[in-house]
């Protein structure tokens, strides 16, 4: 399967796409004091529009904002002057935010404050977070400026018409999904957040606050709108959103609901969930590891996949995204040819907690309980040591025959990374049952059934009706999407995040201890706040 745009030479035009004066102006009001702004400032406002393949390549920069944080990559050209391409990486990011602050992983570096996340004592000066948080807003900065560029009175003035007027109006849709998608995780992590769109000026000025339950209505009301102008479920270019994908984030939104803004919204999930479900994507009948090898868009894992992050080891080079969760877990006496890469960076390991979460642990006929075990303790005792806690083998860059991935060098996989499937959209709506949305049980446990079957080879691991609990789906959801940046989220609905749960390390005690429940919010950026004086911090910080 051909992925979607030719990222490595779209990489080479789009610096003359990145409209300067928007990004600059919400970096001057918003982070000052990072010295954050954009690299290329060459062409502005109409002048890049004038090839008509400018407004696909614009539309591919925001795609590629997730998984790539550079215009040539690997560490060329950053999009943020003062930021390593690599530090900086959107998913990278995001990964470490849902993942290294859970359960789920832990990482032996000592990058500056990189420990306080999984140990929850970050402060509102945690680069990782005002990184995070800038990131955000670089992408809706692009996001807000594409739509700019696309009104009907900006096409009626450069004489776009006919088949590319409508493939415009498609990619806006896409595009407002994009923005939805980043608001949702500003949402998710910093609950109050600054709030600009395409109506907002370009010049600089200090962008209002929106309090978490207005910025949920938003985010809600944008998908809503956009549903008819996305493209059919399955239809649309491998890597591009279609209508299934913004089904799906609906759903995730109204998963988090009560979170968000105090009010349950489970029958929205059934929904949603149904609506996915509907769409012909399948649970494909192969082995549970396949779904993330580096022919994971061809090899049948892809009928699964709603909305896919595509990377490919020679046009999305760069040491965030994939490289970093193919490498970092690799160390000790792993080989990494195994994996199809060059050398592992003696990073990312997992914590008991979620090892015994597999009936058998290490051993477990479960086979999505993929640990490398040999010369690992399971036990933490030391959090730098890569030989203490067992290494997670989920991600390789080599294809089901075992033959690596495109990069000669094994620098850079070409495995895409699942940001949604139906497995999730199974899970959602099993818990949303549960908690009074609708759906039926019995339909819920078939689902679930699915998965364990693909997980066990056979109906061993089957579950009845009674085994269906929200303490079952908590874990089960743990077993079948850990490291694909859910369990953050997760943990904090299921009440088990800050002031509850306790795992190895957690509150910087090798046994674990509970933290502060204001840490279910991350702080606003201490720079931030020194520029807005219309921001408020978050409550404790």
């Amino acid at each position: 399967m051909n992925k979607f745009i030719n990222i490595k030479a779209m990489l080479r035009t789009i610096k003359t796409l990145v409209v300067a004066f928007s990004v600059l102006a919400f970096f001057q009001s918003c982070e000052s004091n990072l010295d954050l702004q954009p690299e290329d400032n060459r062409l502005v406002g109409d002048a890049a529009f004038e090839n008509p393949e400018s407004y696909r390549q614009f539309l591919a920069k925001i795609y590629v904002g997730i998984s790539v944080s550079g215009q040539e990559g690997p560490a060329g050209a950053p999009d943020l002057v003062g930021l390593d391409e690599g530090f900086s990486n959107y998913m990278r990011l995001y990964w470490k935010m849902q993942e290294l602050t859970t359960d789920e992983a832990l990482i032996g570096w000592n990058d500056g404050t990189i420990q306080d996340l999984h140990a929850q004592t970050w402060t509102s000066g945690n680069e990782f977070i005002r990184t995070m948080y800038s990131r955000i807003f670089y992408q809706v900065a692009l996001t807000n400026e594409f739509l700019r560029q696309t009104t009907p009175e900006k096409l009626d003035g450069r004489g776009v018409d006919g088949n590319l007027r409508a493939e415009v109006e498609t990619y806006r849709a896409e595009v407002r999904f994009m923005r939805a998608l980043t608001y949702w995780h500003a949402l998710d992590l910093y609950g109050n957040v600054p709030f600009v769109t395409e109506n907002d000026p370009i010049g600089a000025f200090l962008p209002q606050q929106i309090s978490r339950e207005d910025l949920f209505t938003y985010v809600e009301s944008e998908l809503l709108d956009i549903l008819d102008d996305m493209v059919a479920p399955r239809q649309n270019e491998y890597g591009r959103a279609d209508r299934a994908a913004a089904w799906m984030l609906l759903a995730k939104l109204y998963l988090n609901a009560e979170v968000y803004t105090g009010t349950p919204r489970y029958s929205e999930v059934i929904t949603y969930t149904n609506n996915v479900i509907g769409a012909g994507y399948v649970i494909p009948n192969i082995p549970y590891f396949h779904s993330f090898l580096a022919d994971n868009d061809s090899n049948g894992a892809q009928n699964e996949v709603v909305f896919t992050i595509p990377f490919d080891g020679l046009r999305t080079q760069g040491f965030g995204g994939m490289t970093f969760l193919l490498h970092a877990p690799v160390g000790g006496s792993m080989n990494p040819a195994a994996f199809g890469i060059n050398g592992g960076w003696f990073g990312i390991r997992t914590t008991p907690t979620f090892v015994e979460m597999f009936p058998g642990e290490e051993n477990s006929a479960d086979g999505r309980a993929l640990f490398y075990t040999q010369g690992q303790s399971k036990d933490i005792n030391q959090v730098g040591p890569f030989n203490q806690g067992f290494a997670i083998t989920k991600y390789r860059n080599v294809d089901v025959n075992g033959v690596a991935g495109s990069d000669p060098t094994g620098d850079f996989p070409d495995t895409d990374f699942p940001m949604f499937r139906l497995a999730d959209a199974y899970l959602m709506y099993a818990e949303a049952a549960l908690r009074g949305g609708g759906g039926n049980v019995g339909t819920a446990v078939g689902y679930i059934n699915q998965l364990r079957e693909r997980a066990y080879g056979d109906t061993s691991g089957n579950i009845t009706s009674g085994n269906l609990t929200l303490d079952f789906i908590i874990d089960e959801r743990a077993r079948e999407l850990y490291w694909e940046m859910h369990r953050r989220t997760d943990l904090i609905r299921f009440g088990q995040f800050s002031d509850q749960g306790i795992w190895q390390w957690k509150g910087n005690v090798p046994q674990g201890t509970t933290t502060e429940s204001f840490r279910d919010l991350m702080p606003l950026p201490a720079t931030d706040l020194g520029i807005n004086t219309n921001l408020t911090q978050n409550t404790g910080y």
